[in-house]
């Protein structure tokens, strides 16, 4: 998976994602970062990028045409790299077997011309839809992701509507610029691409997982500060440490995020667990 980041800081992005597991991810080849500097684009030999909103009002405003143009330069090499592929593709199809060679240039055409979509947008926005843990599984399904990180009073909005797919936030605040929100939303994303995590099953059963949190975590030693492990997660009967994971769970969702419980407790299957759990510890305590 690759990520294009548009921003006036590369070396925030640069730096703050090539570090840990991304940092390693990034070496295997699993996930690629890009940050492109639109300042870089700009046509202002002053390397000027904002200027007066029209109007009036306090602060400057992100122009259009350097936006635009480093978007550009970002398509047209995803649109490059793709043609090389295919382009490679085909005398390897046309090998592999000659007596379907009209029909293997057609698939070839055809998966030319799906690669060739334009990549989703992201424009880091306090207006936008809050990103969640569903929409990072979407956004792992991309090939190419670009975010646009705004700055100062935000960007002229005839760019935005000219490129933009994506409008998201990370939250109900304000931030000085794009840059943060886009490095969370890459971490969160791509922890979700195969192979970035040396345990892909870890991803599956965290937080939010099922609209819960996740269950305490505890680690050696048995006993510390005068307290102990749960008995059950020494107990090695994993059928009984499943069960007492998936009612800590909605124990903790309940009492931190009474919102996702809400949710949780809403679908049928999810109160039917609930009311066979109630049973069955009433039944426990009458023995």
């Amino acid at each position: 998976m690759r990520f294009h980041v548009l921003t006036l800081f590369p070396e925030m992005i640069m730096d703050g994602l090539h570090t840990s597991i991304l940092g390693r991810a990034c070496e295997q080849g699993h996930i690629s970062i890009d940050a492109v500097n639109i300042r870089d684009y700009t046509e202002n030999k002053h390397k000027k990028v904002d200027d007066y909103p029209y109007g009036g009002g306090a602060g400057m405003l992100m122009q259009a045409q350097p936006v635009f143009d480093a978007y550009k330069a970002v398509e047209e090499k995803i649109l490059a790299r793709n043609k090389m592929a295919s382009e490679n593709f085909i005398p390897k199809m046309k090998a592999r077997n000659q007596l379907q060679e009209k029909n293997s240039e057609l698939e070839v055409a055809n998966s030319e011309n799906k690669n060739f979509t334009k990549p989703r947008v992201i424009y880091l926005t306090p207006q936008g839809s809050v990103f969640t843990q569903k929409m990072a599984e979407e956004l792992a399904k991309e090939e190419d992701l670009v975010f646009l990180c705004g700055h100062y009073e935000g960007i002229d909005e005839r760019v935005l509507e000219e490129i933009v797919t994506d409008y998201v936030s990370i939250g109900d605040y304000v931030l000085t610029g794009g840059e943060l929100p886009a490095m969370v939303m890459i971490d969160a994303i791509s922890r979700l691409v195969p192979n970035v995590l040396n345990n892909d099953v870890s991803a599956e059963f965290e937080s939010f997982h099922d609209d819960l949190l996740e269950y305490p975590q505890y680690s050696r030693p048995e006993e510390w500060h005068d307290k102990k492990v749960p008995e059950v997660l020494l107990s090695g009967h994993h059928a009984n440490i499943e069960k007492w994971r998936k009612e800590q769970s909605i124990i903790r969702t309940k009492e931190r995020r009474p919102d996702l419980y809400e949710k949780w407790i809403s679908k049928e299957e999810n109160q039917k667990y609930l009311e066979k759990l109630n049973k069955q510890k009433a039944k426990k305590k009458s023995v």
